[in-house]
């Protein structure tokens, strides 16, 4: 009997620190999320050069994307309880993530609205997969810890954007911007 409890509970122990490590992936993927967000932002006054877009143009596209995050929220949430949060996030962050790396092949407005709908759609998931996550993996006592700490990866990722895309950009471009930071993530699949 004194085996089995002590198995109960070094499972126990390793599942602590181990849903702990998806709270880690959670955020990191948060911080993505938002890095890919908030980099048309960061780079508005190259892109508005360089495409010649005017005001209305810059809403249109930041609309389109808005609408797309909209609705993708409850595409997404129905995704994820079918799917399951595993399976349904890597598709969700895939699907945003080349939606991102994207964004450095497009010429014209009507590309631009097309990925940003795209990235709406796919970064929709985070939230609710990441919330089915922390449901499954979590005792109600320890959830709002576990939401804060993955939901702070939105401000992490607000605070990054500015201080590594502009690096990227000027020494590669924008295309480039946009292709490298996609890729890059790409690593939080595997």
């Amino acid at each position: 009997m004194t085996e089995q409890v002590d198995g109960i509970e070094r499972a126990v122990s390793r599942a602590g620190r181990y849903r702990w490590g998806i709270v880690a992936l959670l955020f990191m993927a948060t911080v993505i999320n938002y890095v890919d967000r908030q980099m048309i932002g960061v780079l508005k006054p190259t892109l508005a050069a360089e495409m010649h877009w005017s005001e209305t143009d810059y809403a249109n596209i930041v609309f389109w994307f808005q609408c797309a995050y909209a609705l993708g929220f409850l595409a997404m949430g129905r995704f994820m309880d079918r799917v399951g949060a595993r399976i349904g996030y890597a598709a969700a962050f895939t699907f945003w993530t080349l939606a991102h790396a994207a964004h450095g092949l497009v010429s014209g407005i009507a590309q631009f609205i097309a990925v940003r709908f795209a990235l709406g759609i796919g970064e929709a998931g985070n939230f609710p997969a990441g919330l089915k996550v922390v449901a499954e993996w979590f005792p109600q006592k320890e959830r709002a810890l576990a939401i804060g700490l993955f939901n702070a990866g939105a401000n992490v990722g607000a605070i990054a954007t500015p201080l590594i895309v502009p690096a990227i950009t000027i020494a590669y471009g924008w295309r480039a911007a946009f292709i490298v930071t996609g890729l890059a993530s790409l690593i939080w699949v595997a």
